[in-house]
């Protein structure tokens, strides 16, 4: 395959990109409820079984990644692509979706005692925090390989794919912790 050249222009969008989804994201959790009003912004039972699809999407984003890797693993390149670009759409999706989630429903409260609590708020902590950098991790990764740059390519993939998938997985798991709350 031919190696394509950078395009600047795209990597100045993956790092806008980067830089505003968290931003947003923090800003729809923590905005006031009268501020939310204001906007027109109410609860809306139509999304409230977002947190479902969200579960659906990253075990759906889960499995992209797995079937990419064994893909690639076959030199399967077209195939591996096709899992990767699905895996991105689905974490696209899920983006939106939990904007909108979060923008018309306060956040659920986690109940549960003892070392279950214990356990739920690491596996919550570390999602959100490598949520920030999959962002752009991901976007590279995907750009990278898209322009044949393979080389760049296997360097952040190293670390792209492994945060990548735990943090699909541990969206599940939030999910499973968090049912009997929404």
């Amino acid at each position: 395959m031919i190696k394509l050249p950078e395009n600047k222009k795209v990597l100045n969008f993956i790092y806008i990109v980067s830089a505003v989804v968290p931003v947003a994201v923090a800003l729809m959790m923590f905005m006031p409820g009268k501020w939310k009003e204001s906007l027109g912004l109410i609860e809306n039972t139509a999304v409230s079984t977002l947190p479902l699809v969200h579960a659906v999407l990253n075990g759906m984003t889960f499995v992209f990644l797995i079937l990419a890797v064994f893909a690639i693993k076959s030199k399967k390149v077209i195939i591996h692509r096709t899992f990767m670009l699905l895996a991105l759409l689905l974490s696209s999706i899920f983006l939106i979706s939990y904007i909108v989630y979060h923008t018309t429903h306060p956040s659920a409260k986690f109940l549960g005692e003892g070392v279950i609590r214990s356990v739920y708020f690491f596996i919550l902590i570390s999602h959100i925090i490598l949520s920030v950098p999959v962002i752009p991790l991901a976007l590279l990764s995907i750009f990278r390989g898209w322009t044949n740059n393979i080389e760049k390519h296997k360097k952040i993939t190293k670390f792209s794919f492994p945060i990548w998938l735990y943090v699909s997985f541990t969206g599940v798991l939030v999910y499973l912790f968090m049912q009997p709350y929404y």
